[in-house]
């Protein structure tokens, strides 16, 4: 008897036992769901030792699955070393992958197109279900709430594989549907974060805002303590994605913290609570900041100008996902654990952050603030 006829007649047991004992059909399919989702999988990573890869890896392991990864080998190469590595590049071919058998893959490292249409194409056959990590850089310029249905961002050339700021929400567009047309609505899972953050972020635009209020003094602050920001803990995204892996979760998900629950105030006091720091908040009026391009070439991470062409960003609907099971943890538990893990890396890691006012530039813009206001 093959698997998938066990793994029939395994939940249809358990599904007929449930009505039989007097339950609903529904809380029938609900025993049915969570008879499969104990059942260990095989789950295959593109990518995997990155930012978010690393805590997805050990959140399926942790659940008993087994996972195998698929990447260049170059990104911290020294993670899981008793894991089957796949080596390879989407660019240059998925040769590594041929012969394969997954119950499941996650696509982590899909940028391009061509390259996700690839590997949609040769694993159709091999994985019951694909599970892509989209961006909500997905969507076009339009009027908030951005729910699910909001119109998506297109480029007029869809062969283009150069990834810039411009091309980056249009190829991430194109890569859903590429997904979609391969593996059809019934096995694709797309998950639409806005920023994730928590430990191990490499981009600081998250981190900036403890690590700046560590350093105490003035520092200044966009807009107002009421404007709306949202993120998703790194962990919560991870816990996420194995949770519609193992329920087979399918659909098209904006993964944020709910809307309008989390303001640049809450931010503030996260990073004030965690840090213990003497710091003064300048809260510096949105005008200011365009008038000074504040805000350009990440000066002000997190925070969307409301007035701006992506202000609709920080007013994005996650119930759908909420509603799938996507749990937020309090974000002050997230400011707390960004810092720890910051305090622990190198020397050369943490001397620059990545993102946020270098402190010649927010010194200066202070000084202008406080002329301005005198």
């Amino acid at each position: 008897m093959n698997n998938d006829r066990r793994r029939f007649l395994k939940t249809s047991l358990l599904g007929g036992a449930a009505v039989a004992a007097g339950c609903t059909p529904e809380a029938a399919t609900e025993a049915e769901a969570k008879a499969e989702a104990a059942r260990p999988m095989s789950i295959l990573i593109l990518g995997g030792t990155g930012f978010i890869g690393p805590h997805m890896v050990r959140e399926a392991l942790r659940r008993g699955h087994e996972v195998s990864l698929f990447n260049r080998g170059r990104t911290n190469s020294e993670l899981f070393p008793d894991l089957k590595l796949f080596k390879g590049d989407r660019n240059s071919g998925l040769q590594s992958l041929e012969g394969g058998k997954w119950d499941v893959v996650v696509d982590n490292s899909g940028y391009v197109p061509r390259q996700v249409e690839d590997s949609a194409r040769l694993l159709s056959s091999v994985v019951s279900h694909y599970l892509y990590v989209s961006t909500l850089s997905v969507y076009a310029v339009s009027p908030a709430p951005i729910t699910e249905a909001s119109p998506l961002a297109t480029m007029e050339d869809e062969s283009g594989e150069e990834v810039t700021g411009e091309t980056y929400g249009p190829m991430k567009a194109l890569c859903e549907q590429r997904v979609m047309a391969m593996l059809g609505a019934d096995r694709t899972t797309v998950l639409r974060p806005t920023y994730i953050c928590g430990p191990g972020d490499r981009t600081d635009r998250y981190t900036y805002w403890p690590v700046r209020t560590m350093r105490g003094g003035e520092m200044l602050w966009p807009g107002t303590p009421t404007d709306d920001i949202q993120i998703i803990d790194v962990r919560d995204f991870a816990n996420f994605t194995v949770d519609c892996l193992e329920q087979k979760i399918v659909g098209t998900f904006n993964t944020v913290t709910p809307m309008r629950s989390f303001k640049m105030g809450d931010l503030l006091q996260d990073s004030m609570a965690v840090t213990g720091a003497d710091m003064t908040p300048v809260w510096v009026d949105k005008e200011f900041i365009s008038e000074n391009e504040v805000a350009e070439g990440g000066g002000l991470p997190i925070w969307e100008h409301p007035d701006g062409e992506y202000a609709a960003l920080s007013s994005v609907d996650g119930s759908r996902a909420t509603a799938a099971g996507l749990k937020n943890r309090p974000t002050r538990e997230t400011a707390r654990d960004t810092l720890s893990w910051w305090k622990n890396l190198p020397a050369d890691r943490s001397d620059k952050l990545r993102a946020g006012l270098s402190a010649d530039k927010e010194a200066e813009l202070l000084r202008s603030w406080h002329e301005k206001n005198a």
